[in-house]
């Protein structure tokens, strides 16, 4: 069965850190595309963060760049989400996602493989 599991969610004020995990099992994905999406209320889901599998092709949105760094740990089954300088407007429930089709984990459309999402509220 294959399993994204987020964590590292939590409550932190204006300018703090938080680091997201996105623990990957139950095949290889050694050939796809990670992604972190959010999703804050009354708005639509947002692609934030891709990187290959293997470390390479990283993407961000404009929103986030230069404060948020996406890895997979050496040898880990996990990708990670840095993020730092931490905004109000950042406040979404965050989602791991993977799918071999760059297009496809770029748009969010059709993606082979979701994670159940870990809240982050940045509080003013």
């Amino acid at each position: 069965q294959v399993q994204l599991v987020e964590s590292g969610g939590g409550l932190v004020q204006a300018g703090g850190s938080l680091r997201l995990s996105c623990a990957a099992s139950g095949r290889t994905f050694m050939n796809y595309y990670m992604g972190w999406f959010r999703q804050a209320p009354g708005k639509e889901r947002e692609c934030v963060a891709t990187i290959h599998w293997t470390g390479g092709n990283p993407y961000y949105t404009d929103s986030v760049k230069g404060r948020f760094t996406i890895s997979r740990g050496n040898g880990e089954r996990t990708v990670y989400l840095q993020m730092n300088s931490l905004k109000p407007e950042d406040t979404a429930v965050y989602y791991c996602a993977a799918d071999p089709n760059y297009r496809k984990i770029r748009s969010g459309s059709n993606v082979e493989y979701w994670g159940q999402g870990t809240q982050v509220t940045v509080s003013s």
